[in-house]
């Protein structure tokens, strides 16, 4: 089974934003971050699922992901996301760009979503909290095109 933490952070929301993931598998251990300059904390939240799951090398491993955010969990756990994806995100549903990465990512993997509470006992998900809001602070943010286009 891999393991993957995830968090998310939007420093004003919109504003600088980051996230921060680890990964872990038997003795293996990775940590991913990144900052953009303006974003959301849910496109945050939904980027740093997105970019764990990318760095998976064996995609017959059984995944589970654990993340604070309920927009996350709920919308894959809830199949929210499948009735988004039937209707085009009908009514204005945000993140779609992201969502759709999500769904391509997730076709070849075996996914189990996970929530946790956010700021909590956990020490992964703090260390994903951590690791998301130093990226949000840093000098080194991206720009998260899709947003600040207003394309979703």
């Amino acid at each position: 089974m891999i393991t993957i933490y995830t968090d998310g952070s939007s420093r004003g929301n919109p504003g600088p934003g980051g996230y921060g993931a680890i990964l872990m598998y038997g003795n293996h251990r990775k940590e991913l971050s990144q900052g953009f300059r303006m974003t959301t904390n849910n496109r945050m939240e939904l980027m740093a699922v997105i970019e764990g799951l990318k760095a998976i090398n064996n995609n017959n491993i059984p995944v589970q992901v654990f993340s604070d955010s309920q927009y996350v969990v709920n919308a894959i756990e809830k199949g929210w996301l499948k009735n988004w994806i039937n209707t085009n995100f009908k009514g204005g549903k945000k993140n779609s760009d992201l969502w759709l990465q999500y769904h391509a990512i997730a076709q070849s993997l075996s996914i189990k979503m996970i929530w946790v509470k956010g700021h909590a006992d956990n020490p992964y998900n703090n260390r994903c909290d951590e690791l998301a809001t130093s990226a949000a602070d840093s000098s080194h943010l991206l720009v998260d095109k899709v947003y600040e286009e207003g394309v979703v």
